[in-house]
């Protein structure tokens, strides 16, 4: 499977909200995650990005949601994912805009990054 292929299954399961579907089928066991906001900033791990991905959804109340791309460079791709969404733990409505940029090898992605807008 090219690195194109990998990036449009991503983006067509995120557009529809599949994202642990997205992670079970796309993502390397030994995935690095990194967050520019995170704490911890980097996670290594299947276990450790789903557990982050499950932490998220239950904190947040996502009103809409836009995923734009794949953009594909080699074995790189990246996607905006632009949100309008509640925090629950803090009742505050927030719009995030965030570019993520992931790494292909052996049909799987083994890197993500995260970039968001200032």
């Amino acid at each position: 499977m090219a690195t194109a292929e990998v990036a449009q299954g991503l983006v067509s399961l995120c557009q529809q909200g599949q994202f642990m579907e997205a992670i079970a089928k796309y993502y390397s066991n030994d995935i690095v995650s990194v967050e520019a906001m995170g704490d911890p900033a980097e996670m290594r791990g299947i276990e450790a990005v789903t557990a982050k991905s499950r932490q998220f959804g239950e904190k947040m109340e996502v009103h809409a949601m836009q995923v734009e791309g794949p953009y594909v460079n080699g074995n790189q791709f990246a996607v905006r994912f632009n949100m309008d969404a509640t925090d629950k733990t803090l009742g505050k409505r927030l719009q995030m805009d965030e570019i993520a940029v992931y790494t292909v090898e052996n049909d799987k992605i083994v890197h993500e990054q995260f970039l968001y807008g200032a």
